[in-house]
C-alpha cells in the first residue's frame, strides 16, 4: 500500500479506522504482522492516529485495563479449579471430630484463617450462621498463621488442642477466634483452658511433630491454592477470597447442590 493511498484510506473515515489501528496497537500478535508491511512514514502516521484516538477516548484505557483484569482473573480462577481437582481429598480432609457442622455433610465449605485475622474475626458470625441454618453443611478449618508469630503461637495450641480434644475443637476455634484482643500462646491456653483442657497436657501435645506437620501442610495448601489472604474459602471448583459475606456464601453452596459447581 502506498502512503497516499494510505493517506486516503485514512480521511475516508477516521473514526473507524482509529478504532482499528488502537484494535491493532493492542493485539500483539497483528501488530508485528501490520508493521512488516509498512514503510516508516506509514508507521509513524499510525502512531499519530493511536495517540490521537486515545486522547479523544482515554476511557479506552480504562476499558483496556479492565479486560487485562478480567482476563488475568478468569486465568487464576481456572489454575485454581485444577489445583482444587489435584488435591482432591487433602483439601477437605480434617481429623475425626473436627469437621464443624455435619461431618457426613453433602456439601464441604474449607476455610483459610488467621486467629488474629480482623476480617476472619467478622466473617466467624457469617459462618456460625451457616451452620446454624444448614444441617447439611460441612466446614473444614485451614490454620495458616500468616500474621506473625503470635498468630503461628496460636496456632500451635490450637492445633494441640484438636489433638486432644477433637469433639470441642469446634467450640474452641469460636471462642479463641470471636476474643477480642490478640490471640497468642497465652490466650489460647486460656481458653484450652476454660474448655477443659489442663495446660501441662497442651504443652506436651504441641511438641509433637504432627502440629509442625499440620501448619505445614495447610501453608501448602494454600500456596498451590494460591490463597493471597484470610478468610480464604474453597467450595466446590472455586477459591472464594475475602470475607464476603454469609449471602454469597450460602448461594455457592446452594450452587454446588444445583449444579456441582459453585457458580451454575
Amino acid at each position: 500500500m502506498s502512503a497516499a493511498r494510505s493517506k486516503g484510506l485514512l480521511s475516508v473515515s477516521r473514526a473507524p479506522l482509529r478504532a482499528a489501528a488502537l484494535a491493532a496497537f493492542l493485539s500483539l500478535p497483528v501488530l508485528p504482522q501490520a508493521a512488516a508491511a509498512m514503510d516508516e512514514p506509514q508507521k509513524s502516521e499510525l502512531r499519530g492516529e493511536i495517540r490521537a484516538y486515545l486522547l479523544e477516548h482515554p476511557e479506552v484505557l480504562l476499558e483496556a485495563m479492565d479486560a487485562l483484569e478480567a482476563k488475568r482473573a478468569a486465568e487464576e480462577a481456572r489454575n485454581q479449579s485444577a489445583a482444587i481437582a489435584s488435591l482432591a481429598g487433602e483439601l477437605t480432609a480434617t481429623p475425626p471430630g473436627t469437621a464443624i457442622g455435619n461431618p457426613e455433610g453433602d456439601v464441604t465449605l474449607v476455610e483459610f484463617f488467621d486467629y488474629n485475622c480482623g476480617y476472619c474475626k467478622h466473617a466467624l458470625t457469617d459462618m456460625e450462621a451457616l451452620v446454624a441454618a444448614d444441617p447439611k453443611l460441612r466446614v473444614v478449618l485451614k490454620e495458616i498463621p500468616v500474621l506473625g508469630e503470635q498468630s503461628v503461637a496460636a496456632s500451635r495450641v490450637s492445633l494441640a488442642f484438636r489433638h486432644l480434644a477433637p469433639q470441642r475443637y469446634g467450640e474452641f476455634h469460636e471462642k479463641l477466634l470471636g476474643m477480642r484482643g490478640v490471640a497468642d500462646e497465652d490466650s489460647a491456653i486460656g481458653v484450652a483452658e476454660g474448655l477443659g483442657v489442663a495446660e501441662a497436657d497442651l504443652r506436651g501435645a504441641m511438641g509433637s511433630p504432627d502440629v509442625q506437620k499440620a501448619i505445614d501442610e495447610n501453608n501448602r495448601l494454600s500456596a498451590l491454592l494460591k490463597v493471597n489472604g484470610t478468610p480464604s474459602y474453597v467450595i466446590g471448583d472455586e477459591v472464594v477470597s475475602g470475607a464476603v459475606g454469609r449471602e454469597a456464601l450460602a448461594a455457592k453452596i446452594q450452587n454446588m447442590r444445583s449444579c456441582a459447581k459453585a457458580s451454575c
